[in-house]
């Protein structure tokens, strides 16, 4: 039987239209999970479906999912693909760029980012854009030398800024009921925060690069009565690090000097090191060991000691809204009196969680929690009682990038120190604001 010419065309076109559901229909799922934020079922959907791949619509958001569950070298591909056809397309060379990013192809991901700017962006973009070549910037000191300098200065609020006990009052084992002096109870203060500091690092091979860096900076209380306890600090620090494969490995020497009323009060000499493995793009783990010296000055040269530390850390990256950065780390220790007095001694352990997120273009958030178990070595030579402590913090870090180098910052930081032994427990809660320039 033969159909007319009309029939035939009719049906033509619904073999057609129908062809054409079947091409678009898995690109409008994979689309749809991405845009639901599900990069892993999305990624997992286009896995099944590999006869999609070089259909534009599908390669772009297959490119997405790939890049933001961990899997950048598929993303790329599926994306350069994408390129190639659309190169006009700016949000697919954003997501390119993103790509090299996370794969470590610098230089390409820089080119990228750069085409992307050439097109002026709306402001979020440029800020999203910015961190991401500040962030290159940083990793460029595997294979040449990098420099950078900032000043910063502030204001704040301590609630403690002599660390003292909360009252003149308070039980003793042996004395009793006893009245601390004034220059032992709490003393708040408003204070004003001064810094400035810098880096450099230079390649001597790829991989191998040594680094150096110094930091100066003073707290000066500015309430009346509080200034014996202005305190300032003076630390330089060098080292060389290592970089192959998935493993990076570091070794740093430093020095600091605490001065407290413009006298010098503890100068800290210490050696770390540090080595951190990938697992995948987005974890790392690593462990950390530090040896340190301290010396003190004046009536407190008996607390000189010799202090030895060992931990683990764990660093997580989220991929999608807000970027969460995720780390937590526990690290015991030991510092050993050199002077006798074992009752200055102690074992340490301790451990630290903390996220940071970013909530906005220019913005970053973090929030972070500390613990730390003190048990000394031997009884109080005065009190007769064996001092143990429990030191609890919770610090929060708003930050505002109101220009690629000039950023505003606020910090909170609340702390308390438990102990056995009343004169040995506080309460110190500081808040403060900073403005800080990175010549870059």
């Amino acid at each position: 039987m033969r159909l007319s010419r009309g029939l035939r065309l009719i049906f033509c076109g619904l073999a057609l239209t129908f062809a054409q559901a079947i091409i678009a229909a898995p690109a409008d799922d994979i689309k749809a999970l991405v845009e639901k934020g599900d990069a892993r079922g999305a990624y997992e959907f286009g896995r099944k479906h590999p006869d999609q791949l070089g259909n534009p619509a599908f390669d772009f958001y297959f490119g997405v999912a790939a890049i933001d569950s961990g899997h950048a070298g598929e993303g790329v591909l599926a994306l350069e693909r994408y390129v190639v056809n659309f190169p006009e397309n700016f949000n697919a060379r954003l997501e390119l760029a993103r790509g090299y990013f996370v794969m470590g192809d610098d230089q390409r991901a820089r080119d990228e980012f750069n085409e992307v700017l050439k097109a002026k962006p709306p402001a979020a973009v440029v800020a999203n854009i910015e961190r991401f070549l500040d962030a290159l910037r940083s990793r460029e000191g595997t294979y040449r030398t990098t420099t950078g300098l900032f000043v910063e200065a502030g204001f704040g609020y301590d609630t403690n800024a002599n660390g003292g006990v909360s009252g003149s009052n308070i039980n003793l084992p042996v004395f009793g009921n006893v009245v601390v002096g004034p220059a032992g109870v709490k003393t708040d203060s408003k204070f004003t925060w001064l810094a400035v500091g810098g880096q450099i690092s230079h390649p001597l091979s790829p991989g191998l690069a040594v680094f150096a860096g110094g930091q100066l900076d003073a707290k000066l209380n500015t309430t009346a009565g509080a200034e014996p306890f202005d305190q300032g600090n003076i630390a330089v620090n060098g080292g060389i690090s290592y970089f192959k494969d998935k493993n990076f490995y570091r070794l740093t020497a430093s020095r600091a000097e605490v001065s407290v009323d413009y006298t010098r009060f503890r100068d800290v000499n210490s050696l770390s090191g540090e080595w951190l493995y990938q697992l995948d793009e987005l974890q790392s783990i690593g462990p950390f060991v530090q040896l340190a010296e301290f010396h003190y000055t004046g009536n407190n040269k008996p607390r000189d000691a010799e202090f030895y530390a060992a931990g683990i850390g764990y660093r997580k990256a989220f991929i999608g809204n807000m970027q969460p950065l995720f780390t937590a780390s526990v690290n015991i220790g030991k510092e050993h009196n050199t002077e006798g007095r074992p009752d200055l001694g102690r074992e340490i352990y301790g451990g630290r969680i903390a996220l940071a997120i970013t909530p906005a273009p220019k913005w970053a958030v973090s929030v972070g929690g500390t613990y730390q178990n003190s048990r000394y070595e031997g009884p109080d030579v005065l009190l007769a009682t064996t001092r143990k402590d429990d030191y609890y913090a919770a610090d929060a870090v708003a930050s505002y990038a109101y220009t690629r180098n000039l950023s505003l910052r606020g910090e909170l930081l609340l702390s308390k120190n438990d102990s056995n032994l009343e004169l040995y427990a506080y309460r110190r809660d500081i808040l403060s604001f900073k403005v800080r320039y990175d010549f870059k």
